[in-house]
């Protein structure tokens, strides 16, 4: 699983982070992003309350998308949320920070694990204790530029964009070296969703993934 789960992250690097949006809302967004040609869904845990939304959403878009779409779970803080991530069938995990336990349970467990960091000791220790792509966070406050300079000595260390990634940055991120990009408002567009416009969602998904590619 773990292979093939990496492959489709990698695959146009964009990966779609669904906070707050559950059900059908949340299914038909997803579909309509999977449309627009995104292979990656992250559903957070919100840690202000319980994680049954969040294990009820994973096993929605694995039981409807699984196999189109890498689903996974983000904002992985402690390891029993790591469990319930695991038992709603999550291929990959996502957390804002570099937890050694988080990362080495997630690889014994056989998931793929994308850990946060921001500076050079983070991702290189992230790395070290098997991570296989490195979020950089908050990318879009950080900068390309400072992406660029961090991740240019560690440049066997694959490392994601997440965090304020747009359509007008997107590029410079991926000219920087970022192998994918973390998304959140911009794809799960909750004007958009509670309008039912999924048309809509769908094309802001091509035009993430045309941009990406704009080097």
């Amino acid at each position: 699983m773990g292979n093939n789960t990496l492959d489709m992250l990698l695959e146009n690097g964009v990966i779609a982070i669904a906070r707050g949006v559950y059900g059908e809302k949340l299914l038909s967004a997803a579909s309509a992003l999977m449309r627009g040609g995104v292979r990656a869904v992250e559903v957070t845990f919100d840690q202000r309350r319980g994680g049954a939304d969040t294990v009820e959403a994973i096993r929605l878009l694995k039981a409807h998308l699984g196999g189109g779409m890498a689903v996974g779970a983000g904002t992985v803080l402690t390891l029993e949320q790591l469990a319930l991530a695991l038992e709603a069938g999550a291929e990959y995990v996502v957390s804002p920070n570099t937890d050694e336990r988080i990362i080495r349970e997630t690889k014994r467990m056989g998931l793929v694990s994308v850990p946060g960091a921001m500076t050079p000791t983070e991702i290189a220790f992230a790395a070290s204790c098997g991570a296989d792509i490195v979020k950089l966070f908050p990318a879009g406050s950080l900068g390309a530029g400072y992406f660029s300079a961090v991740t240019t000595p560690l440049s066997h260390i694959r490392c994601a964009a997440v965090g304020g990634v747009t359509l007008l940055n997107i590029a410079a991120f991926r000219r920087a070296g970022a192998c994918a990009f973390g998304i959140s408002s911009s794809l799960f567009d909750k004007a958009l969703i509670d309008g039912g416009d999924f048309e809509a969602i769908g094309k802001n998904a091509e035009a993430f993934i045309l941009a990406s590619r704009k080097v």
